[in-house]
């Protein structure tokens, strides 16, 4: 990577933005009188909650032993991919690169901002290969990478992840919302050896909390600063915030949950063996399956007849569909309707 110079990556409109400061959050008050927001004095949830989340934020930076000004905190890690395209990315001129296949809202996100997208297409593993990596990042120039890891809807994580890092001359976001799943290290580690670098994480996976749509970024001070320039004032609400606070302080059998899903993950390779309308179970790092089917269309229609709602990615993988890990009693119902597929 050639030297980082952060300025000569940011939307020039941005790097003028002066961000929405409230006062209330910014100055310490003993007993105040709340008159300076148009507020009803009346109901429960009558006033705006922390636009900064300090302390949601500390108690993260105590957790990842990161400073609290190196995180954001979005609605939802979907949020925080729009608002770190908007910042690097300028419309109908710069692009975003992405993995081929991975998740479609980097590329919904910066098709919005007018971006075109350049799509990386894996080998037949599903891993990246170095020699197009390297080829269409000299070609195209993209301002940000989206590395997911482990990939959705694949499952597997990115080998020698540090290589796409360091080789990439723009942004490169590594979207880690299925890393508790995976045993592999965060890459919150290498933020002070790449500035480069912006990590997404997100309570709506392991942390069983998808109703709360709470993710953070985890970067340098300069670009956590640009995100929080370009966020909505009062992007996170009261109620998830403090849920999200409670969760961390009890940590309500996070452990327990996680080794549950692993030991479910195989318990169900274990019973797919026997399953004959399954083609291939690709290995997985996450708390999902990419399968491939003999015939997906019939196998995608008999679950949906049983009312299980599986994701299929036929056509774009072929004859495949992800299936997410669910209780015993769910996975049970999945296997037993897959068996009935056999006699079709």
């Amino acid at each position: 990577m050639k030297e980082f110079n952060i300025n000569s990556l940011v939307r020039k409109n941005i790097l003028e933005l002066q961000p929405y400061i409230s006062f209330r959050d910014n100055n310490e008050f003993e007993n105040p009188v709340l008159l300076d927001a148009n507020e009803s004095p009346f109901g429960k949830f009558n006033r705006y909650p922390d636009s900064t989340q300090k302390k949601l934020k500390q108690k993260l930076s105590e957790i990842k032993n990161v400073a609290a000004d190196q995180l954001a905190v979005g609605n939802g890690s979907d949020e925080l991919i729009d608002l770190i395209i908007k910042v690097f990315c300028e419309p109908k001129k710069d692009s975003v690169l992405m993995m081929n296949p991975s998740f479609a809202m980097y590329g919904f996100y910066a098709s919005i901002n007018e971006n075109k997208v350049i799509k990386l297409d894996l080998n037949s593993d599903f891993e990246i290969i170095k020699n197009d990596f390297l080829k269409i990042s000299k070609d195209f120039k993209s301002k940000v990478f989206f590395l997911c890891s482990p990939n959705n809807p694949t499952g597997n994580s990115v080998k020698d992840i540090e290589f796409y890092i360091k080789n990439f001359n723009g942004i490169v976001v590594v979207d880690e919302a299925y890393i508790e799943f995976s045993g592999e290290k965060s890459c919150i580690e290498l933020l002070e050896k790449y500035p480069n670098l912006i990590v997404l994480q997100t309570f709506s996976k392991a942390c069983g909390m998808a109703g709360a749509r709470v993710g953070i970024a985890y970067s340098s001070k300069e670009i956590i600063k640009l995100i929080n320039t370009v966020k909505a004032p009062y992007n996170v609400n009261s109620l998830s915030s403090n849920k999200v606070i409670e969760f961390i302080n009890k940590q309500e059998n996070l452990k327990q949950n996680i080794e549950s899903i692993l030991s479910e993950i195989s318990w169900l390779e274990n019973e797919f063996q026997s399953v004959n309308c399954i083609k291939k179970v690709y290995p997985t790092d996450a708390n999902f399956f990419l399968i491939e089917f003999e015939d997906v269309e019939k196998v995608y229609e008999k679950l949906l007849e049983k009312q299980i709602l599986t994701s299929k990615r036929s056509p774009q993988i072929q004859n495949c569909i992800r299936i997410n890990v669910g209780t015993r009693e769910e996975n049970i119902q999945l296997i037993q309707a897959l068996k009935q597929c056999e006699t079709l």
